[in-house]
Protein backbone atom coordinates (compact mmCIF):
# COMPACT_ATOMS: atom_id res chain seq x y z
CA UNK A 1 0.00 0.00 0.00
CA UNK A 2 1.70 3.13 -0.89
CA UNK A 3 1.12 5.54 2.05
CA UNK A 4 -1.31 8.47 2.53
CA UNK A 5 -0.71 10.56 4.94
CA UNK A 6 -4.03 11.99 5.09
CA UNK A 7 -6.20 8.67 4.94
CA UNK A 8 -8.70 8.64 8.05
CA UNK A 9 -7.12 6.89 11.17
CA UNK A 10 -9.66 4.33 10.74
CA UNK A 11 -8.73 3.49 7.39
CA UNK A 12 -5.33 3.28 8.59
CA UNK A 13 -5.90 0.90 11.03
CA UNK A 14 -8.43 -1.22 8.60
CA UNK A 15 -4.95 -1.40 6.23
CA UNK A 16 -2.75 -2.47 9.89
CA UNK A 17 -5.35 -5.51 10.24
CA UNK A 18 -5.63 -6.42 6.39
CA UNK A 19 -0.93 -6.28 6.20
CA UNK A 20 -1.29 -3.65 3.48
CA UNK A 21 1.16 -1.55 5.61
CA UNK A 22 2.81 -2.03 8.86
CA UNK A 23 2.58 -0.37 11.82
CA UNK A 24 6.41 0.54 12.17
CA UNK A 25 6.44 1.10 8.19
CA UNK A 26 3.45 3.90 8.87
CA UNK A 27 4.89 5.31 12.04
CA UNK A 28 8.56 5.62 9.77
CA UNK A 29 6.63 7.40 6.95
CA UNK A 30 5.36 9.92 9.68
CA UNK A 31 8.47 10.99 11.08
CA UNK A 32 9.70 11.58 7.60
CA UNK A 33 6.94 14.03 7.47
CA UNK A 34 7.71 15.63 10.80
CA UNK A 35 11.66 15.84 9.84
CA UNK A 36 10.08 17.48 6.41
CA UNK A 37 7.65 19.81 7.46
CA UNK A 38 7.88 20.12 11.07
CA UNK A 39 10.88 22.51 11.15
CA UNK A 40 8.94 25.29 9.65
CA UNK A 41 5.71 24.76 11.17
CA UNK A 42 6.45 23.57 14.62
CA UNK A 43 3.77 21.86 15.48
CA UNK A 44 5.22 18.62 16.90
CA UNK A 45 7.46 19.67 19.77
CA UNK A 46 8.23 16.49 21.41
CA UNK A 47 8.74 12.80 20.15
CA UNK A 48 8.70 9.60 21.76
CA UNK A 49 10.10 7.35 19.02
CA UNK A 50 12.25 4.28 20.66
CA UNK A 51 8.94 3.81 23.16
CA UNK A 52 6.63 4.22 19.85
CA UNK A 53 8.83 2.02 17.49
CA UNK A 54 8.86 -0.50 20.07
CA UNK A 55 4.43 -0.45 20.31
CA UNK A 56 4.53 -0.50 16.65
CA UNK A 57 6.64 -3.76 16.54
CA UNK A 58 4.55 -5.36 18.82
CA UNK A 59 1.22 -4.18 16.81
CA UNK A 60 2.67 -5.90 13.94
CA UNK A 61 3.77 -9.18 15.63
CA UNK A 62 -0.28 -8.81 16.23
CA UNK A 63 -1.37 -8.17 13.00
CA UNK A 64 1.15 -11.55 11.82
CA UNK A 65 -0.84 -13.28 14.75
CA UNK A 66 -4.25 -12.38 13.39
CA UNK A 67 -4.73 -10.46 15.98
CA UNK A 68 -5.96 -6.80 16.84
CA UNK A 69 -5.33 -4.73 19.76
CA UNK A 70 -8.53 -2.55 19.24
CA UNK A 71 -9.90 0.16 16.50
CA UNK A 72 -6.71 2.24 16.06
CA UNK A 73 -4.37 -1.12 16.03
CA UNK A 74 -1.27 0.42 15.49
CA UNK A 75 -2.03 3.66 14.05
CA UNK A 76 0.25 6.51 15.00
CA UNK A 77 -0.74 9.76 16.18
CA UNK A 78 -0.02 12.43 18.34
CA UNK A 79 -2.16 14.14 21.64
CA UNK A 80 -1.94 17.76 23.08
CA UNK A 81 1.36 18.46 25.05
CA UNK A 82 -0.83 19.39 28.27
CA UNK A 83 -1.83 15.62 28.31
CA UNK A 84 0.60 13.78 30.77
CA UNK A 85 2.43 10.83 29.56
CA UNK A 86 4.83 9.25 31.56
CA UNK A 87 8.47 10.55 31.50
CA UNK A 88 7.68 12.97 28.66
CA UNK A 89 7.21 16.92 29.35
CA UNK A 90 4.15 18.29 30.14
CA UNK A 91 4.74 22.13 30.24
CA UNK A 92 1.71 23.61 29.22
CA UNK A 93 4.21 26.20 27.61
CA UNK A 94 5.67 27.38 30.89
CA UNK A 95 9.49 27.73 32.12
CA UNK A 96 8.93 26.69 35.33
CA UNK A 97 7.91 23.09 34.03
CA UNK A 98 10.35 22.45 31.79
CA UNK A 99 11.19 19.43 34.29
CA UNK A 100 7.79 18.53 34.65
CA UNK A 101 7.75 15.13 34.09
CA UNK A 102 4.71 13.01 35.02
CA UNK A 103 4.50 9.30 36.16
CA UNK A 104 1.44 8.40 35.01
CA UNK A 105 0.06 8.46 31.80
CA UNK A 106 -3.60 10.62 31.51
CA UNK A 107 -7.21 8.69 31.10
CA UNK A 108 -7.11 9.57 27.90
CA UNK A 109 -3.72 8.58 26.84
CA UNK A 110 -4.08 4.94 28.90
CA UNK A 111 -7.44 4.79 26.51
CA UNK A 112 -5.70 5.41 23.36
CA UNK A 113 -2.77 3.01 24.08
CA UNK A 114 -5.56 0.83 24.77
CA UNK A 115 -7.47 0.90 21.81
CA UNK A 116 -4.28 -0.01 19.71
CA UNK A 117 -2.77 3.87 19.05
CA UNK A 118 0.84 4.26 18.79
CA UNK A 119 1.79 7.56 20.26
CA UNK A 120 4.63 8.97 19.08
CA UNK A 121 4.26 12.96 20.23
CA UNK A 122 3.17 15.72 21.62
CA UNK A 123 1.71 19.14 19.64
CA UNK A 124 2.12 23.03 21.07
CA UNK A 125 0.24 24.90 23.04
CA UNK A 126 -0.56 28.75 24.10
CA UNK A 127 1.47 29.33 27.52
CA UNK A 128 -1.95 28.10 30.06
CA UNK A 129 -3.80 27.19 26.80
CA UNK A 130 -4.56 30.60 27.39
CA UNK A 131 -4.56 31.56 23.84
CA UNK A 132 -6.14 31.50 20.37
CA UNK A 133 -2.74 31.77 19.15
CA UNK A 134 0.01 28.63 19.70
CA UNK A 135 3.02 30.25 21.20
CA UNK A 136 4.88 30.27 24.22
CA UNK A 137 8.38 30.57 25.75
CA UNK A 138 9.25 27.17 25.77
CA UNK A 139 8.95 25.96 22.67
CA UNK A 140 8.28 28.77 20.68
CA UNK A 141 5.57 29.59 17.71
CA UNK A 142 3.37 27.71 15.53
CA UNK A 143 2.19 28.29 11.83
CA UNK A 144 -0.73 27.17 10.37
CA UNK A 145 -0.36 24.92 7.23
CA UNK A 146 -2.73 27.28 5.44
CA UNK A 147 -0.87 30.46 5.70
CA UNK A 148 2.31 30.63 7.73
CA UNK A 149 1.88 34.27 8.82
CA UNK A 150 -1.06 32.79 10.47
CA UNK A 151 -1.70 31.26 13.79
CA UNK A 152 -3.50 27.66 13.72
CA UNK A 153 -5.72 28.49 16.71
CA UNK A 154 -5.34 27.87 20.11
CA UNK A 155 -4.82 26.36 22.58
CA UNK A 156 -4.96 23.10 20.30
CA UNK A 157 -3.05 24.50 17.44
CA UNK A 158 -0.19 22.25 17.74
CA UNK A 159 -3.17 19.46 17.49
CA UNK A 160 -4.80 20.93 14.23
CA UNK A 161 -2.02 21.81 12.57
CA UNK A 162 0.02 18.49 12.60
CA UNK A 163 -3.36 17.19 11.25
CA UNK A 164 -3.99 19.20 8.62
CA UNK A 165 -0.44 19.11 7.28
CA UNK A 166 -0.46 15.33 7.30
CA UNK A 167 2.15 15.02 10.17
CA UNK A 168 -0.25 12.57 12.66
CA UNK A 169 -3.18 10.12 11.89
CA UNK A 170 -5.24 11.59 14.81
CA UNK A 171 -5.24 13.87 17.62
CA UNK A 172 -6.92 14.80 21.35
CA UNK A 173 -7.23 18.29 22.22
CA UNK A 174 -8.73 20.19 25.15
CA UNK A 175 -11.53 22.84 25.04
CA UNK A 176 -12.71 25.59 27.83
CA UNK A 177 -13.23 28.72 25.59
CA UNK A 178 -12.63 27.07 22.00
CA UNK A 179 -9.97 25.17 22.75
CA UNK A 180 -10.66 22.29 19.98
CA UNK A 181 -13.08 24.19 18.26
CA UNK A 182 -11.35 26.90 16.82
CA UNK A 183 -7.94 25.17 15.54
CA UNK A 184 -10.52 23.12 14.15
CA UNK A 185 -12.07 26.03 12.05
CA UNK A 186 -9.08 27.64 11.19
CA UNK A 187 -6.96 24.57 9.74
CA UNK A 188 -9.72 22.88 8.18
CA UNK A 189 -10.41 19.76 10.11
CA UNK A 190 -12.92 18.18 12.27
CA UNK A 191 -13.22 18.64 16.22
CA UNK A 192 -15.47 17.66 19.03
CA UNK A 193 -16.23 19.94 22.13
CA UNK A 194 -17.63 16.67 24.07
CA UNK A 195 -20.42 17.47 26.87
CA UNK A 196 -19.28 18.36 29.89
CA UNK A 197 -17.84 15.67 31.95
CA UNK A 198 -18.09 12.91 29.38
CA UNK A 199 -14.77 12.18 28.81
CA UNK A 200 -12.25 11.85 31.85
CA UNK A 201 -9.93 14.82 31.72
CA UNK A 202 -7.95 13.10 34.67
CA UNK A 203 -4.20 13.86 33.60
CA UNK A 204 -4.68 16.98 31.94
CA UNK A 205 -4.00 19.28 34.88
CA UNK A 206 -1.50 21.45 36.29
CA UNK A 207 0.65 19.54 39.63
CA UNK A 208 -1.11 21.41 41.78
CA UNK A 209 -4.40 19.98 41.23
CA UNK A 210 -6.41 17.21 40.74
CA UNK A 211 -10.47 18.29 40.37
CA UNK A 212 -11.46 19.33 36.48
CA UNK A 213 -12.31 22.77 35.64
CA UNK A 214 -15.87 23.75 35.72
CA UNK A 215 -16.76 24.12 31.47
CA UNK A 216 -13.48 22.23 30.36
CA UNK A 217 -14.00 19.33 28.08
CA UNK A 218 -11.42 17.10 26.63
CA UNK A 219 -11.92 15.67 23.03
CA UNK A 220 -10.87 14.22 19.53
CA UNK A 221 -9.91 16.78 16.66
CA UNK A 222 -9.17 14.49 13.25
CA UNK A 223 -9.37 14.74 9.79
CA UNK A 224 -12.90 12.90 9.02
CA UNK A 225 -16.02 12.91 11.01
CA UNK A 226 -15.98 9.22 11.26
CA UNK A 227 -12.94 9.35 13.20
CA UNK A 228 -14.15 11.70 15.59
CA UNK A 229 -16.68 9.29 16.54
CA UNK A 230 -14.50 6.21 16.89
CA UNK A 231 -12.26 8.90 19.19
CA UNK A 232 -14.97 9.94 21.40
CA UNK A 233 -15.75 6.19 21.67
CA UNK A 234 -12.17 5.52 23.31
CA UNK A 235 -12.70 8.54 25.49
CA UNK A 236 -16.17 8.63 26.53
CA UNK A 237 -16.07 7.49 30.60
CA UNK A 238 -15.37 8.73 33.88
CA UNK A 239 -12.35 8.37 35.43
CA UNK A 240 -11.74 5.73 37.71
CA UNK A 241 -13.97 7.13 40.44
CA UNK A 242 -16.99 7.51 38.41
CA UNK A 243 -16.77 4.98 35.63
CA UNK A 244 -17.27 2.65 39.43
CA UNK A 245 -20.98 4.16 39.41
CA UNK A 246 -21.99 5.13 35.89
CA UNK A 247 -21.34 4.25 32.06
CA UNK A 248 -21.88 5.96 29.03
CA UNK A 249 -24.91 5.98 27.21
CA UNK A 250 -25.44 8.71 24.38
CA UNK A 251 -28.16 9.42 22.44
CA UNK A 252 -28.01 7.54 19.14
CA UNK A 253 -28.56 8.84 15.51
CA UNK A 254 -32.01 7.42 13.88
CA UNK A 255 -32.55 10.35 11.35
CA UNK A 256 -30.92 9.38 8.09
CA UNK A 257 -31.97 11.72 5.29
CA UNK A 258 -31.96 15.63 5.35
CA UNK A 259 -35.70 16.55 5.10
CA UNK A 260 -35.83 14.58 8.79
CA UNK A 261 -33.90 17.08 10.10
CA UNK A 262 -34.83 20.72 11.81
CA UNK A 263 -31.85 23.08 11.89
CA UNK A 264 -31.79 26.62 13.21
CA UNK A 265 -28.74 28.82 11.57
CA UNK A 266 -27.09 32.01 13.51
CA UNK A 267 -24.63 33.43 11.13
CA UNK A 268 -23.29 36.54 13.55
CA UNK A 269 -24.47 38.56 16.85
CA UNK A 270 -24.97 41.74 17.40
CA UNK A 271 -22.45 41.13 20.68
CA UNK A 272 -19.58 38.87 18.27
CA UNK A 273 -20.47 40.38 15.14
CA UNK A 274 -18.70 37.95 12.82
CA UNK A 275 -16.78 38.25 9.34
CA UNK A 276 -18.64 38.25 5.81
CA UNK A 277 -16.11 35.73 4.74
CA UNK A 278 -17.19 33.28 7.45
CA UNK A 279 -20.87 34.64 7.42
CA UNK A 280 -20.79 33.70 3.68
CA UNK A 281 -19.63 30.10 4.69
CA UNK A 282 -22.57 29.28 7.25
CA UNK A 283 -24.68 30.25 5.05
CA UNK A 284 -23.79 28.20 2.07
CA UNK A 285 -24.26 25.49 4.52
CA UNK A 286 -28.01 26.66 5.45
CA UNK A 287 -28.55 26.39 1.69
CA UNK A 288 -27.43 23.37 0.98
CA UNK A 289 -29.84 21.95 3.60
CA UNK A 290 -32.12 23.81 2.48
CA UNK A 291 -32.18 23.01 -0.92
CA UNK A 292 -31.62 19.27 -0.11
CA UNK A 293 -35.13 19.00 2.02
CA UNK A 294 -34.70 20.24 5.81
CA UNK A 295 -36.36 22.38 7.63
CA UNK A 296 -34.16 25.76 8.38
CA UNK A 297 -34.59 28.31 10.35
CA UNK A 298 -33.03 31.74 10.48
CA UNK A 299 -34.84 32.52 13.65
CA UNK A 300 -35.16 29.75 15.96
CA UNK A 301 -33.01 30.55 18.94
CA UNK A 302 -33.22 29.64 21.91
CA UNK A 303 -34.81 32.11 24.47
CA UNK A 304 -31.13 33.94 25.80
CA UNK A 305 -30.39 37.58 25.69
CA UNK A 306 -26.94 36.65 23.86
CA UNK A 307 -25.17 39.65 25.30
CA UNK A 308 -26.32 38.31 28.84
CA UNK A 309 -24.70 35.10 27.55
CA UNK A 310 -21.54 36.18 26.81
CA UNK A 311 -21.10 38.48 30.18
CA UNK A 312 -22.19 35.05 32.13
CA UNK A 313 -19.58 32.71 30.32
CA UNK A 314 -16.84 35.20 30.62
CA UNK A 315 -17.66 35.80 34.19
CA UNK A 316 -17.08 31.57 34.63
CA UNK A 317 -14.75 30.76 32.54
CA UNK A 318 -12.33 33.48 34.61
CA UNK A 319 -13.55 32.01 37.86
CA UNK A 320 -12.88 28.80 36.59
CA UNK A 321 -9.63 29.66 35.61
CA UNK A 322 -8.81 31.84 38.46
CA UNK A 323 -7.57 29.01 40.58
CA UNK A 324 -4.47 28.91 38.37
CA UNK A 325 -3.38 32.54 40.31
CA UNK A 326 -0.75 32.75 43.21
CA UNK A 327 -2.18 34.19 46.17
CA UNK A 328 0.26 37.30 45.28
CA UNK A 329 -1.83 37.82 41.62
CA UNK A 330 -5.33 36.83 43.20
CA UNK A 331 -4.58 39.76 45.19
CA UNK A 332 -3.95 41.77 42.94
CA UNK A 333 -6.89 40.96 40.47
CA UNK A 334 -9.16 41.26 43.52
CA UNK A 335 -7.64 45.23 44.24
CA UNK A 336 -8.50 46.10 40.62
CA UNK A 337 -11.84 44.30 40.45
CA UNK A 338 -12.40 46.31 43.13
CA UNK A 339 -11.15 48.98 41.50
CA UNK A 340 -13.65 49.06 38.26
CA UNK A 341 -16.18 51.57 37.56
CA UNK A 342 -19.72 49.64 38.21
CA UNK A 343 -20.56 50.53 34.33
CA UNK A 344 -17.87 48.88 33.04
CA UNK A 345 -19.32 46.43 30.79
CA UNK A 346 -16.04 45.37 28.48
CA UNK A 347 -14.41 41.73 28.66
CA UNK A 348 -11.50 42.88 30.78
CA UNK A 349 -14.09 44.10 33.49
CA UNK A 350 -15.47 40.44 32.99
CA UNK A 351 -12.16 39.04 32.93
CA UNK A 352 -11.02 40.61 36.28
CA UNK A 353 -14.82 40.21 38.68
CA UNK A 354 -14.79 36.89 37.29
CA UNK A 355 -11.45 36.52 38.69
CA UNK A 356 -12.46 38.04 41.88
CA UNK A 357 -16.06 36.34 42.52
CA UNK A 358 -17.05 35.17 45.87
CA UNK A 359 -18.80 32.04 46.52
CA UNK A 360 -22.35 33.53 46.40
CA UNK A 361 -21.72 35.69 43.47
CA UNK A 362 -20.49 32.61 41.74
CA UNK A 363 -23.66 30.69 43.09
CA UNK A 364 -25.54 33.06 41.62
CA UNK A 365 -24.79 32.83 38.09
CA UNK A 366 -24.44 28.90 38.23
CA UNK A 367 -28.35 29.73 39.00
CA UNK A 368 -28.35 31.95 35.96
CA UNK A 369 -26.65 29.38 33.83
CA UNK A 370 -29.42 26.87 34.63
CA UNK A 371 -31.36 28.49 33.34
CA UNK A 372 -29.54 29.32 30.05
CA UNK A 373 -29.81 25.26 29.98
CA UNK A 374 -33.22 24.61 30.40
CA UNK A 375 -33.55 27.30 27.84
CA UNK A 376 -31.76 25.23 25.72
CA UNK A 377 -33.48 21.69 26.67
CA UNK A 378 -36.57 23.55 25.28
CA UNK A 379 -35.05 24.64 21.92
CA UNK A 380 -33.97 21.27 21.50
CA UNK A 381 -37.60 19.80 21.77
CA UNK A 382 -38.50 21.46 18.42
CA UNK A 383 -34.88 21.87 16.45
CA UNK A 384 -32.13 19.13 16.02
CA UNK A 385 -29.10 21.44 16.30
CA UNK A 386 -28.26 24.91 15.64
CA UNK A 387 -25.41 25.93 13.35
CA UNK A 388 -23.07 29.20 13.46
CA UNK A 389 -19.72 30.48 13.86
CA UNK A 390 -16.87 29.15 15.48
CA UNK A 391 -14.69 32.37 15.39
CA UNK A 392 -15.46 35.72 14.25
CA UNK A 393 -12.98 35.07 11.23
CA UNK A 394 -10.74 33.06 9.74
CA UNK A 395 -6.99 32.57 10.81
CA UNK A 396 -5.71 35.61 11.56
CA UNK A 397 -2.16 37.06 11.17
CA UNK A 398 0.17 36.08 14.34
CA UNK A 399 -0.14 39.02 16.87
CA UNK A 400 1.97 37.94 19.94
CA UNK A 401 1.77 41.53 21.50
CA UNK A 402 0.25 43.09 24.21
CA UNK A 403 -2.85 41.20 26.46
CA UNK A 404 -5.58 39.18 24.69
CA UNK A 405 -8.16 42.09 24.55
CA UNK A 406 -5.66 44.70 23.71
CA UNK A 407 -4.73 42.64 20.22
CA UNK A 408 -7.14 43.45 17.25
CA UNK A 409 -8.10 41.45 14.41
CA UNK A 410 -10.50 43.23 11.31
CA UNK A 411 -14.11 41.94 11.24
CA UNK A 412 -15.73 43.56 8.24
CA UNK A 413 -13.46 46.50 8.07
CA UNK A 414 -13.61 47.13 11.94
CA UNK A 415 -10.82 46.37 14.48
CA UNK A 416 -12.48 44.09 16.67
CA UNK A 417 -10.25 43.18 20.27
CA UNK A 418 -9.79 38.80 19.39
CA UNK A 419 -11.66 38.26 22.98
CA UNK A 420 -14.61 39.43 21.56
CA UNK A 421 -14.88 35.78 19.26
CA UNK A 422 -15.31 34.00 23.34
CA UNK A 423 -19.18 34.69 22.29
CA UNK A 424 -18.97 31.63 20.32
CA UNK A 425 -17.44 29.03 22.52
CA UNK A 426 -19.21 30.20 25.70
CA UNK A 427 -22.76 30.19 23.81
CA UNK A 428 -22.84 26.32 23.86
CA UNK A 429 -19.81 25.87 26.05
CA UNK A 430 -21.33 27.64 29.55
CA UNK A 431 -24.45 25.41 29.06
CA UNK A 432 -22.31 22.23 28.86
CA UNK A 433 -23.45 21.06 25.46
CA UNK A 434 -21.41 19.13 22.93
CA UNK A 435 -20.57 20.97 19.46
CA UNK A 436 -18.34 19.75 16.13
CA UNK A 437 -16.89 21.75 13.92
CA UNK A 438 -16.90 20.77 10.68
CA UNK A 439 -15.08 22.29 7.03
CA UNK A 440 -17.42 24.15 5.46
CA UNK A 441 -14.99 25.23 2.72
CA UNK A 442 -12.70 27.82 1.45
CA UNK A 443 -13.37 31.68 1.81
CA UNK A 444 -12.44 33.37 -1.48
CA UNK A 445 -9.13 33.71 0.49
CA UNK A 446 -8.28 30.68 0.24
CA UNK A 447 -8.66 29.73 3.80
CA UNK A 448 -11.05 27.25 5.44
CA UNK A 449 -13.39 28.23 7.42
CA UNK A 450 -15.47 25.49 9.73
CA UNK A 451 -19.39 25.05 10.39
CA UNK A 452 -19.78 24.87 14.62
CA UNK A 453 -23.04 22.46 14.89
CA UNK A 454 -23.91 22.48 18.57
CA UNK A 455 -26.60 19.91 20.02
CA UNK A 456 -28.22 18.78 23.37
CA UNK A 457 -26.51 17.92 26.07
CA UNK A 458 -25.63 13.83 25.56
CA UNK A 459 -26.02 14.69 22.11
CA UNK A 460 -22.48 14.12 21.31
CA UNK A 461 -23.04 11.45 18.38
CA UNK A 462 -25.88 13.08 16.75
CA UNK A 463 -23.88 16.16 15.97
CA UNK A 464 -21.08 13.89 14.62
CA UNK A 465 -23.03 12.21 12.53
CA UNK A 466 -24.51 15.60 11.34
CA UNK A 467 -20.49 16.39 9.99
CA UNK A 468 -20.63 12.56 8.78
CA UNK A 469 -23.73 13.77 6.58
CA UNK A 470 -22.32 17.09 5.79
CA UNK A 471 -18.68 15.77 5.04
CA UNK A 472 -20.52 13.12 2.27
CA UNK A 473 -22.80 15.58 0.90
CA UNK A 474 -21.30 18.94 1.17
CA UNK A 475 -17.53 19.44 1.86
CA UNK A 476 -14.96 17.24 3.61
CA UNK A 477 -11.52 18.30 4.57
CA UNK A 478 -8.99 19.49 2.22
CA UNK A 479 -4.88 19.16 1.66
CA UNK A 480 -3.43 22.47 2.24
CA UNK A 481 -0.99 23.64 -0.68
CA UNK A 482 2.28 22.34 -0.77
CA UNK A 483 1.76 19.41 1.84
CA UNK A 484 0.23 16.29 -0.35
Amino acid sequence: MSFNPFAPAHKLAAAIRQQKIGSLELLNAYLKRVERFNPALNAVVVLDIERAKKQARAADRMTLRGESSGPLHGVPMTIKESFDMTGLPSTWGRVDMKQHLPAADADAVKRYRAAGAVIFGKTNVPAMLADWQTFNPVYGTTNNPWDMTRGPGGSSGGSAAALAAGLTALETGSDIGASIRDPSHYCGVYGHKSTYGLCSIEGHALPAFASPDDIAVAGPLARSARDLEIALGIMAGGDDVHSRGWRVNLQKPVKKHWKEFKVAVLTTAATAPVDMAVQHRIQAVADFLAKAGAKVSDNARPDIDLHEAHQTFILLLRAATARNLSQTQFRGIQQRAAALAPKRDDYEAWMLRGCALSHYEWLQLHEKRYRMQLQWEAFFKDCDFLLCPTATTTAFVHNQKGERWERMIDVNGQAQPTTTQLFWAGYSGMAYLPSTVAPAGLTPAGLPSGVQIIGPQYGDLLCIDFAKMLEKEFAAFQVPPGYA
